[in-house]
C-alpha cells in the first residue's frame, strides 16, 4: 500500500507531467502513482552488489567544477537536446551514453544513435555506448556520486537509493557505469544505512558542505535528521549539511531548479519578479543561509542572481498559474565547459551574459530545453559526472579588493595529488592584453593541509590584478586554477588606501560584493569596539534611499545585507557612522 512508500506524492504537479508513456518526468507519472496505489503494489527489493558499508577512509565528495573523465547521458527521449550535450561535451571528456533500452522508440541504440549524431555533424570520437535498459532520461537523479578517499587518493562511486521505487531499470545504471569504468561502487540501500535521495536536489562545494531542500527529511520520514547526517558524513564525508524550505510551485523540490554553486563560496540563485511564484520562499532560503552560514573559508557567500524567466509557449505565465519552470540554475559543468539551458532569446541573451560574467574563461553552450522542461527538467537533471582516477586538485579562495597598495598580496591554495605536488607556481598580470604574466614560486607552507603560498606585488591604486595558481604533481600531471587559466583568472582590484586597521577605527573590512550589485549584497565591516551605529544607503545625489541598520554595532567583523534588486540601476553611497567615526564606499547597481 502506498502508506509503506518513504517518497512523499502529494504536492506533484500532475498537469505538467500527462506526457507520452515512454518521456517519463522527474516527477512521478500518473501512470506510476497509480501503480503504487495498487494494494499489492511492493517496492522492488535490491540485492547488495557495491558495497553497503561506509568506507573506512576519510571520504570527500568532490565539487561539480572538479575535473571528470566522464560525462554519462540516458538516450531515452529528448534526442536533440541529448546531441547538442554531446557536440558541447565530447570536447572536455568522454561522453558515456546509457542506450539500448527496453522501449521501442527511435534512436534507442548505439547503431541509431551514431547514425543521428553524425547526420547531425557530431563526431563518435570520445563516446562510448553501455548498453543497459533504462526506464527515463534523469540521470541526475539515479546516477551515482563521484567521491574521493583521503581527498584525492582513490576514486569511488556513491549511489543512494532511488526515489521511484517502479523505475527499477534506472536503479541499476550506477551499478553498469561502475563496472565499465572499474570503480568501487558503494550503495546506500542496506539499512541502518538505507537513504533515500536524488542528484538533482543536491549540491556539494568539494569541501564536506552540501545543500538540499527538505524533500531529503521527508523521503526519509523513518530516520531522524541527525541519523541522515550520520549517513551522508560516513559514506561521502558532508559533515555540515545545510536543507532549505522546499518551494510550493516547484513540485519535484529539487534544488538544482533555482541554485547552482559555481565554486567553494558562490550561490548563483534564481530570481522572480517581486512576489511571483517561489521568489519569496527562494529569497527567505537565502536569508536563511547567509544569516546562518559562512562559505567553507568562513567568509560570506556570495550571491549571484539570474533571472527565472516566465514561459513563453505558456502565455509568458510562471509556474505558479500555467506556466512551466523554466530555469537557468539547471547547467553543467564539464570541465571548460558549461552548458545552459535556453528558452527564448529575450531571456537567454541576459543569462548567457550573466554565466559569462560569473565564470569567466569557461566556454558557455546554450542548448534549447523548452521540450524537457515540459517535464520539470533540464540539462543538468540529464547529466551525471564521473571525475577522474587521479585529480590535481587546487583549492583558493578568491582574494577580496583591497585597499593595500604597500604590503605584497599573500595567495594560499591547497594543492593535492596521490603522488605529492612537485612544485606549484603562481600566475599574476595587471592587464591580460599587453603585459605578460609573472610567475612566482609557490612554497609548501603547512604540509598537514597541502597549504602552498606565493606573493603577488603589492600594486598602486586603480590596479586590477589577474592571477591563477599552477599544480605540477611528482607524477608529471599538470592542472590550474581556474580550469580554464589563464584565459580565465582569480583577479581582484587594488582601491587605495592602507588596510592596517587603526586603534579605536571603524572600517569596511572589504568592499561590498557582488559589486555591482542586483540582490542581495553582503556589507562587510569591522569596529574596534561596542558602539551605537548605522548603516545608510544613499543616492549620487545625497539622498536617503535605505537605512540597512542602525541600533547597537558589535565590536570585530560583521557582515550587514540589502536587497537591491528592486533599486534602478545607477551609483550609490553606503555610509557607515559610529559614534566615532563615519566612512563610505561606493555601490553600484546594474
Amino acid at each position: 500500500m502506498i502508506k509503506k512508500l518513504l517518497f512523499p506524492v502529494s504536492g506533484i504537479l500532475f498537469s505538467t507531467f500527462i506526457i507520452a508513456q515512454n518521456d517519463l518526468p522527474k516527477g512521478f507519472s500518473v501512470g506510476e502513482l497509480q501503480d503504487m496505489q495498487r494494494m499489492d503494489f511492493e517496492p522492488p527489493a535490491y540485492s547488495p552488489v557495491g558495497i553497503t558499508t561506509p568506507p573506512t577512509l576519510p571520504v570527500r565528495n568532490m565539487a561539480q567544477w572538479e575535473e571528470i573523465q566522464a560525462l554519462t547521458i540516458t538516450w531515452r527521449s529528448y534526442a536533440s537536446v541529448l546531441r547538442e550535450i554531446v557536440r558541447a561535451a565530447r570536447q572536455e571528456t568522454t561522453v558515456i551514453i546509457n542506450c539500448n533500452t527496453t522501449n521501442t522508440t527511435q534512436y534507442n541504440d548505439s547503431t541509431n544513435i551514431k547514425n543521428y549524431l553524425t547526420a547531425g555533424g557530431v563526431p563518435l570520437s570520445n563516446i562510448r555506448f553501455n548498453a543497459k535498459p533504462s526506464d527515463a532520461v534523469w540521470i541526475r537523479d539515479y546516477g551515482a556520486n563521484p567521491c574521493y578517499l583521503n581527498n584525492v587518493d582513490s576514486l569511488i562511486l556513491v549511489d543512494w537509493k532511488y526515489n521511484r521505487p517502479t523505475r527499477v531499470n534506472d536503479d541499476t545504471i550506477p551499478r553498469s557505469i561502475a563496472r565499465m569504468l572499474q570503480i568501487p561502487l558503494y550503495e546506500t540501500i542496506v539499512n541502518p544505512y538505507q537513504l533515500v535521495h536524488t542528484g538533482g536536489n543536491y549540491m556539494t562545494d568539494g569541501m564536506n558542505t552540501a545543500f538540499s531542500s527538505h524533500l531529503i527529511l521527508d523521503e526519509n520520514s523513518t530516520k531522524t535528521e541527525a541519523q541522515i547526517n550520520s549517513i551522508m558524513d560516513d559514506f561521502m564525508g558532508i559533515d555540515r549539511y545545510i536543507k532549505m524550505e522546499t518551494l510550493p510551485y516547484d513540485g519535484i523540490h529539487h534544488i538544482d531548479m533555482h541554485m547552482k554553486l559555481l565554486d567553494e563560496e558562490t550561490l548563483l540563485v534564481g530570481q522572480y519578479p517581486n512576489g511571483i511564484a517561489d521568489g519569496p520562499q527562494i529569497e527567505a532560503n537565502i536569508q536563511y543561509v547567509l544569516s546562518n552560514f559562512n562559505s567553507s573559508f568562513g567568509t560570506p557567500y556570495k550571491v549571484i542572481r539570474i533571472p527565472q524567466p516566465p514561459d513563453q509557449l505558456n502565455g509568458f505565465t510562471y509556474p505558479n498559474t500555467t506556466g512551466n519552470y523554466l530555469t537557468y540554475t539547471n547547467a553543467t559543468i564539464i570541465n571548460k565547459t558549461v552548458i545552459v539551458p535556453q528558452f527564448y532569446a529575450q531571456y537567454d541573451t541576459t543569462a548567457i551574459r550573466i554565466w559569462k560574467d560569473a565564470m569567466p574563461g569557461y566556454k558557455i553552450v546554450g542548448i534549447n530545453s523548452n521540450s524537457t522542461i515540459s517535464a520539470s527538467g533540464s540539462l543538468h537533471c540529464i547529466t551525471h559526472s564521473v571525475g577522474v582516477q587521479a585529480p590535481l586538485r587546487i583549492v583558493h579562495q578568491n582574494l577580496p579588493n583591497t585597499t593595500n597598495t604597500v604590503t605584497p598580496y599573500q595567495v594560499d591554495a591547497i594543492v593535492q595529488h596521490k603522488s605529492g605536488i612537485q612544485f606549484a607556481t603562481l600566475y599574476y598580470t595587471t592587464d591580460t592584453a599587453n603585459v605578460p604574466y609573472t610567475a612566482v614560486t609557490m612554497t609548501l607552507t603547512n604540509a598537514s593541509t597541502d597549504t602552498w603560498t606565493g606573493f603577488i606585488p603589492a600594486q598602486v591604486a586603480g590596479t586590477h590584478v589577474y592571477y591563477y595558481i599552477k599544480g605540477h604533481a611528482n607524477s608529471g600531471k599538470e592542472q590550474v586554477r581556474p580550469m580554464p587559466a589563464p584565459a580565465g583568472n582569480f583577479e581582484f582590484d587594488v582601491l587605495g588606501g592602507s588596510t592596517e586597521i587603526q586603534e579605536n577605527e571603524t572600517i569596511f573590512s572589504q568592499q561590498a560584493f557582488p559589486n555591482p550589485s542586483h540582490g542581495i549584497t553582503c556589507i562587510p565591516t569591522y569596529l574596534k569596539e561596542t558602539s551605537k551605529g548605522s548603516i545608510k544607503l544613499y543616492d549620487v545625489l545625497g539622498k536617503l534611499v535605505s537605512t540597512i541598520y542602525e541600533g547597537e554595532m558589535p565590536s570585530g567583523t560583521k557582515n550587514y545585507f540589502i536587497n537591491t534588486s528592486d533599486m534602478n540601476a545607477g551609483a550609490y553611497f553606503i555610509v557607515l557612522e559610529t559614534t566615532t567615526n563615519r566612512v563610505s564606499q561606493k555601490l553600484m547597481v546594474k
